[in-house]
This record gives structure tokens, sequence and C-alpha cells, in this order.
């Protein structure tokens, strides 16, 4: 029997690529206005040195980030100044911080360690959507 000459078909382009590198970068934005937002509550400010090593990364990588959230409008920064949230980076911060909350919250009601609750939903706090939040809201009695 010959062999076909077609070739097979190609994979969808890069996006599915595209979509993970996105969905990485608004995770880490999230990570990082939280972390801006709570040293700012715990603190008084946020510093460069002191986000890099709640985040456990260096200094460059907490600047190039900066950068990037400084663009997309999530923080303002100065040259050796603390580090402050726009008005949609603190919007962005309180809805993680909820978000984390309520995760946290529903493992607990199943008997998760605290611990163990708290580090679980670092993770998923980023890919739960808001109609599995609202379900958990609901179980916890929230709404």
């Amino acid at each position: 029997m010959p062999r076909s000459t077609r070739k097979p078909a190609a994979t969808p382009p890069a996006e599915k690529f595209r979509r993970s590198r996105r969905d990485r970068a608004a995770e880490t934005a999230q990570d990082y206005v939280e972390a801006i937002a709570d040293l700012s509550a715990a603190l008084g400010e946020a510093r460069v040195v002191d986000l890099a090593r709640r985040l456990g990364v260096t200094h460059v990588t907490v600047n190039r980030t900066l950068a990037r959230l400084k663009k997309i409008g999530f923080v303002n920064t100065l040259p050796y100044r603390a580090i402050f949230l726009t008005d949609a980076g603190r919007t962005l911060a309180a809805e993680c911080k909820l978000r984390h909350e309520t995760v946290t919250a529903f493992l607990r009601s199943l008997g998760v360690p605290e611990k163990v609750a708290e580090l679980d939903a670092e993770g998923i706090e980023h890919h739960v959507s808001p109609e599995t939040l609202v379900a958990f809201e609901k179980k916890l009695k929230r709404r």
C-alpha cells in the first residue's frame, strides 16, 4: 500500500503556548500586586529588596517585573524609592486576596490542614473560575 504524500495536520499555531505564557504572566502580576499590598500594609512601604525576599526571586527579576507592571498600569515606581500600587493595582490586589482567602477557607472546610491549604491555595487561586468561587462561597455560607 503506497504511503500518503500528505503532510500530517499541523498543530494549531503557537496559540496554546502564547496562552500559557499569558496565564503565567497574569499569575505573576497577581502575586506581585498582592505582595506589594501586604508589604505596604505591614511595613508602610514595599521595596524591591523586600519584594525579592518575599517572592524568593532576585532583585533583577523584581525590577524587570515591576517595569512590566508599570507599563500595564498596576504600579508606580521611582528610582531608589518604594513601590506604589495604582488604583488598578489596589483593585487587583484586593480581588487576589479575597480569592486566596476563599480558596483557603474552602480547603480548610474540607479538612485540609492549614499549612497545606495555604500552599495549595496559592496555586489554585490563579486558576479557579468566578463560577467556582461563587460555589465555594455558597458552601462556606458567605453569599
